[in-house]
């Protein structure tokens, strides 16, 4: 079994924290890289080698993650908990908390049923720098596509008045919603409630919708967040709401990947990567809230675009390097 240094543990530690929320595939990069620096990294940050502690290695990072968007979001989880108990003590869903709740309880459902069906056949078969590079590729190209088609939707002619389409839009509720909070609170929404508020008008059907975009991101190379950003776009969100929904939708799958996987880095055979793996995951956490908290403001006013451009040139360029020169 190869070991792994610290510096090669703290890179792809580096590498996940940012990529993982960045809408550019984190498991693609965590396969390209040591692809295409080659000679011992490759051999060590194999994740398709027999007897290869990289995987579990990785899972503690994205657990890292989680716990990174834990303490960003933790407002967030607060409210949405406690909509959940006062939910199912009161046999109701009535306030937008306890929407949003179970809203995300059901977009989770799909991707873990996946994961637990798919996701060790998907990384064997295609956990291989070549389809990483295609699917990287694959997903600029969905960005890109998601955001022509949002523009040119956005540019058709309204089939509402425009009065009526702002105030649908803006509202902190929908028309059947209860009052606002700052109606009875007369203090302002926050940012985050407002945000929430919106994504408590989605549907079921479009949390399930949405949720299971993820399982795309079982395919190396396609961006956990940037599917799950472009299927809340194509249900009417906001940028910004779809980023916010993403995060949030993630945050319990990647912490059950974690209490499945990492129990691996504890076998007698691992002891010595440890000291790598917590130095990698110190760092995939600090990175990871640094990157959430640029991403939720970065999605307030721009678009995917660029991170589509990025992609399809990234792939593109890693699949020419490894078919011509690797």
């Amino acid at each position: 079994m190869s070991d792994l240094s610290y510096v090669e543990s703290i890179a792809v530690g580096l590498l996940q924290g940012v990529s993982e929320l960045f809408p550019v595939s984190s498991l693609g990069h965590s396969v390209l890289l040591p692809a295409l620096v080659g000679g011992k990294w490759a051999e060590d940050l194999s994740m398709t080698a027999k007897g290869s502690p990289y995987l579990a290695v990785l899972v503690a990072m994205h657990v890292a993650t989680a716990i990174a968007l834990l303490a960003f979001f933790w407002r967030d989880w607060v409210r949405v908990i406690r909509g959940l108990f006062t939910s199912i003590r009161d046999r109701k869903v009535e306030t937008p908390e306890q929407r949003l709740g179970w809203l995300l309880v059901v977009g989770t459902i799909p991707v873990g049923i996946a994961g637990l069906l798919l996701e060790s056949t998907l990384r064997s078969v295609l956990g291989k720098p070549i389809p990483c590079a295609i699917f990287l590729a694959l997903n600029g190209i969905v960005l890109y596509a998601a955001e022509k088609l949002r523009q040119r939707k956005a540019e058709a002619p309204a089939e509402v008045p425009a009065e009526q389409t702002m105030v649908i839009s803006n509202a902190p509720f929908s028309s059947g919603d209860t009052a606002p909070l700052d109606a009875i609170t007369a203090q302002p929404l926050s940012a985050d409630e407002a945000s929430e508020r919106r994504l408590a008008k989605l549907t079921f059907k479009d949390a399930v919708i949405v949720g299971a975009a993820q399982i795309l991101a079982l395919f190396p190379g396609i961006s956990r967040s940037g599917v799950t950003i472009v299927a809340g776009l194509f249900k009417g969100l906001r940028h910004e709401d779809a980023a916010r929904f993403a995060f949030l939708l993630a945050t319990p799958v990647i912490l059950a990947a974690g209490v499945l996987k990492m129990p691996e880095l504890f076998h007698p055979e691992m002891r010595s990567i440890l000291g790598p793996a917590l130095a990698g995951s110190l760092v995939a956490g600090i990175a990871s809230y640094i990157s959430v908290k640029f991403l939720t403001s970065y999605f307030e006013t721009k678009t995917l675009t660029p991170f589509a451009i990025y992609c399809t040139v990234a792939g593109v360029g890693s699949l020419v390097y490894l078919t011509a020169f690797a």
